[in-house]
């Protein structure tokens, strides 16, 4: 600006001898794409595979765990072990990669090391139960190492479950141990709040007594205390709930504060047992914080941690990492609801307020004690990892930096790749049947565009051992119909020019290969000679010879032959190609393509290679002709039978039944293959004599497990029906071998029917096999010849059992053929003597044993063990049924004292007195199963949630950790 316009007043740029500037200051959102976690931050992200942020969260909470971190590095590996076959070294690997890498890390080596496939990392699971899970498994491979005990030592805590006598001097406790603890959202405003209901104490009294050891039934009270705290503190909010009243799974977003500093021994130490060591001072520091955003159907995982307890605060959300103002932060993950504010009707001045649900909130929070920080936040320094291990990752570091560069300067470079006979005489009939060569087989180049191709022929020479002068090149063409074949030699301009524009000439697609066929010819001495001028007329056909004895296809040769030549004039040729006698008769086919379907025609001899429209590159098969009976015994007579059979050949995995994830063999069969076919072969694999034996099970491609009912015998015309599954072509098959052939057996029903052993009072199952149309005594039959019966005359029942409740008594003359054992539990019994002639006057109850178990607050009934039928009189009471049962029960005097006897109908307990009738009150109408005797066991173990109470989707499978 000129000092004119400064001084002009009309500017307004001084004002009373003061210079006024205005800065227009503007703030953008940074490009997301451009974000960079390392240089903003210091750290990276991790990958997410699909659903895998719930897994991303724990492994960074637990990675900025030094000690930890730590202890995985020390874990013993070997110099060979694969990170995907090995969880101590995908985790080293990973953590590593953490630590060093400048970019976010992908966790599929590790999740491959547990086990899991495609769908698995699709799955999204609960944080805290893989917490559980992932910790169990390392502590298990921590086992006998330098590292034994790590995880106890950083997790484990202990608490004393007690109950104690309020009028009589008798106190019972036990001493359990902890990795983490769950504590209630709900009803509770802070972390305190919940160790307060923690640690409250419950009064047994009333119908709730307790039986005390030598006092009978005790007013008590019982409750939980904590004898030691861990390093490490892992609390589990327990966001999600069943809501009775809906009838649903709900998630609690209720606000929920928790301290940065959390002081476990307040109120001079009100959750510690006297047990405690009161010198150890349980003061806590808030590490991080795992948070859940989402609902109860799924949603998101995300973290929040302070990598080195100081007061700055990083948030880990899956690859993005970002530092995050805590105060802020910590006002979000409380939960609750946030007031908005919002004009209703614009331009009149009103505000409507309203009220938001937040539904992200802390899930999951670390603390580590102040007393132990110096410990647990250890250095953690190179020299900690193993010195394989740190080469490994260098090396796949450098790897993975070449192939960066080489990436940048791709644009520069053309990969050309030439192939030759030699390759086509390698390929065909092993790795390739269709077409000439695998590209990818061949020697490659890596040659920047501009070099001039004829320098190119000379690192060809250098690399082939042929001189440029006996060098002819090809370029490869894709025809239309997917095939891809030399089309034309280069010309001598061409190969004047670069190898950029030589690649320009075939493929227009940035980037792309080159292909070309090396034409050489060999001398008698083996030695290259100079190949033959290529004139106008001249066609270049490849030549591929079939024997279909041995079912076997390979490369003979190339030929040029004259556009208006005939295939009659060179049959001399190729018999000799073949090592044939010079008049041996030969069948001609042209290969035209093979995808979607095979194409292959007869050619006529007799006709021009002109009109059968044959060209250079062009494919000739050939083989023997052969006699009318030799044709009709063999699979593959001719070249188009050969190469249908080829196309439709595929690997098939055999797996066994009972382990549905394990590969047993594999077997290359054509999707043609009939069902004799396919069993006969497995048979042949697993050294089974008789296939009919095999009994296979089809995939379902989506769920990549067996269907639920198997294959029948020749139930299908080829293996192809075998792998479909709704449009969608699998290549596994399951298999079980049978101790009979499968068509005898699908003539037969097969039971499995529990029965007591009356030798040693065990449950024995045994397999009854039976005609389809034999009826329930011939059942029972079969189980008196197999079971052991108290006495050989004994008489027999078959019932039908269902979550611990006799559902049904079968008839004697009822057909096997409606009995469903798939869910239910079939069990037969001698019939005891008091139940065999009934009188009017007596009928015949069922009997369950129950535990009343308290959910939310509500009492509800759950059934255990073994249920039994028992005859009753008329007038017979309680305290004689009671004697009855103990002695058939066999329980002693002092346990039977504690069961409460109740009448039970429609899910709701009455309980008995000794002088009670039971006869009237178990007559009522009503079905049988929902109307018994019921057995209470009282439960004393003190209640504590576990992971396992926690929510989980109906669709959602437990985490499992499989090696």
């Amino acid at each position: 600006m000129p000092l004119g316009e400064l001084y002009d007043p009309s500017r307004g740029y001084l004002v009373n001898d003061t210079c006024v500037i205005e800065a227009e200051v503007a703030v953008y959102k940074a490009d997301p794409w451009s974000y960079d976690s390392k240089k903003e931050t210091g750290f990276v992200g991790l990958k997410n595979q699909g659903a895998t942020c719930y897994m991303n969260s724990l492994l960074q909470t637990l990675y900025h765990i030094p000690y930890f971190r730590k202890a995985v590095y020390h874990m013993p590996t070997n110099v060979n072990d694969m990170p995907s076959a090995s969880i101590s070294l995908a985790l080293q690997s990973l953590f590593y990669k953490l630590q060093y890498s400048g970019n976010s890390v992908a966790t599929k080596e590790l999740t491959k090391s547990f086990g899991w496939d495609t769908y698995d990392a699709f799955l999204q699971h609960d944080v805290q139960e893989l917490n559980r899970v992932l910790c169990e498994k390392l502590e298990e491979k921590m086992k006998r190492t330098v590292v034994e005990g790590a995880i106890q030592q950083l997790f484990e805590g202990h608490h004393m479950n007690y109950i104690e006598c309020i009028n009589v001097d008798y106190k019972s406790s036990r001493k359990e141990s902890f990795y983490d603890l769950q504590l209630d959202v709900k009803g509770c405003h802070d972390v305190y709040a919940s160790f307060d209901q923690y640690v409250a104490v419950e009064h047994l009294d009333g119908d709730n007594k307790y039986q005390a050891e030598q006092h009978g039934l005790q007013d008590a009270k019982k409750g939980v205390l904590f004898i030691d705290f861990p390093p490490v503190l892992q609390l589990h909010l327990k966001r999600f709930e069943y809501d009775y009243v809906r009838d649903i799974m709900i998630k609690i977003n209720d606000r929920y504060e928790f301290p940065l500093q959390l002081d476990l021994d307040r109120e001079n130490g009100k959750y510690l047992s006297p047990d405690a060591d009161r010198t150890v001072r349980n003061l806590y520091t808030l590490h991080s914080v795992l948070v859940h955003s989402g609902g109860v159907h799924g949603g998101h995982y995300y973290a929040f941690i302070r990598p080195t307890l100081s007061s700055e605060w990083y948030k880990f959300d899956d690859e993005r990492v970002t530092k995050e103002d805590m105060k802020m932060a910590l006002e979000e993950l409380y939960g609750g609801e946030e007031e908005h504010l919002m004009q209703a009707n614009p331009g009149i001045n009103n505000t409507t307020h309203f009220k938001f649900t937040k539904h992200s909130n802390a899930y999951m929070l670390v603390y580590i004690r102040e007393s132990d920080k110096d410990k647990i936040m250890c250095q953690v320094e190179e020299k900690d990892i193993a010195e394989h291990l740190r080469e490994r990752l260098k090396r796949e570091q450098e790897e993975k930096e070449q192939k960066k560069k080489e990436k940048a300067e791709a644009h520069l470079y053309s990969i050309v790749k030439v192939a030759c006979d030699e390759d086509f005489n390698w390929q065909i009939g092993k790795h390739v049947f269709f077409d000439l060569v695998d590209h990818d087989k061949v020697r490659s180049f890596r040659v920047q565009k501009l070099m001039p191709f004829n320098i190119f022929k000379e690192e060809v020479a250098k690399e082939f051992g042929i001189p440029v002068q006996f060098q002819r090149f090809w370029l490869w063409a894709k025809r239309q119909n997917h095939t891809y074949r030399p089309s034309r030699p280069l010309t001598h301009f061409e190969e004047a020019q670069t190898v950029g524009h030589v690649r320009d000439l075939c493929n227009k697609v940035q980037n792309a290969e080159l292909k070309l066929f090396l034409e050489l010819e060999l001398g008698p001495d083996l030695r290259p000679i100079t190949l033959p001028d290529r004139v106008k007329d001249d066609i270049l056909l490849f030549f591929k010879l079939y024997d279909p004895e041995k079912e076997e296809l390979r490369y003979v040769g190339r030929l040029f032959v004259k556009d208006v030549g005939k295939p009659i004039d060179i049959l001399t040729k190729l018999n000799e190609m073949a090592g044939y006698a010079p008049d041996e008769d030969i069948e001609i086919y042209e290969e035209i393509k093979f995808d979607p379907s095979v194409m292959c025609e007869h050619i006529n001899k007799m006709s021009t290679f002109k009109s059968s429209q044959l060209e250079d590159g062009d494919i000739v098969c050939f083989q023997k002709s052969l006699p009318a009976e030799v044709s009709q015994r063999l699979r593959c007579p001719n070249v188009p039978s050969f190469f249908e059979y080829r196309h439709n050949l595929q690997v098939i995995h055999f797996r066994p039944l009972d382990k549905p994830k394990e590969d047993a063999f594999c077997l290359q069969l054509s999707k043609l293959d009939t069902y004799d076919e396919v069993v006969e072969r497995a048979a042949q694999q697993l050294g089974v004599d008789d296939p009919s034996k095999i009994r296979l099970t089809s995939n379902n491609s989506y769920s990549q497990q067996p269907k639920p009912h198997p294959i029948k015998y020749r139930g299908v015309d080829n293996l192809l029906d075998m792998l479909l599954h709704y449009n969608q072509t699998s290549d596994i098959l399951y298999y079980e071998v049978l101790d009979m052939p499968l068509p005898e057996l699908q003539g037969l029903r097969t039971l499995k029917v529990a029965f007591r052993n009356a030798a040693n009072n065990e449950m024995d199952i045994h397999n009854i096999r039976l005609p389809k149309e034999s009826t329930v005594s011939d059942v029972l039959d079969d189980v008196r010849m197999k079971a052991k019966l108290s006495h050989p005359e004994a008489e027999l029942r078959l019932l039908e059992v269902f979550t611990h409740r006799i559902y049904k008594i079968f008839s004697s003359s009822e057909k096997i053929e409606s009995i469903n054992d798939n869910y239910w539990t079939l069990r037969a019994e001698e019939i005891p003597e008091e139940e065999k002639n009934l009188g009017p006057h007596d009928c015949l109850i069922h009997v369950y044993h129950f535990m009343n178990e308290e959910n939310q607050n509500q009492m509800k009934i759950q059934n255990f063990g073994d249920p039994f039928l028992l005859a009753i009189h008329e007038d017979e009471t309680l305290a004689h049924i009671k004697t009855r049962l103990q002695k058939r029960l066999l329980v002693p005097d002092e346990e039977f004292s504690k069961w409460k006897f109740a009448s039970v109908s429609q899910g709701r307990a009455e309980y008995l007195e000794d002088s009670d009738i039971l006869f009237a009150r178990l007559q009522r109408s009503g079905v049988a199963w929902e109307q018994y005797l019921g057995l209470e066991h009282i439960d004393n173990t003190p209640k504590r949630s576990t992971a396992a109470n926690q929510y989980r989707p109906p669709y959602e499978k437990a985490v499992k950790i499989y090696n």
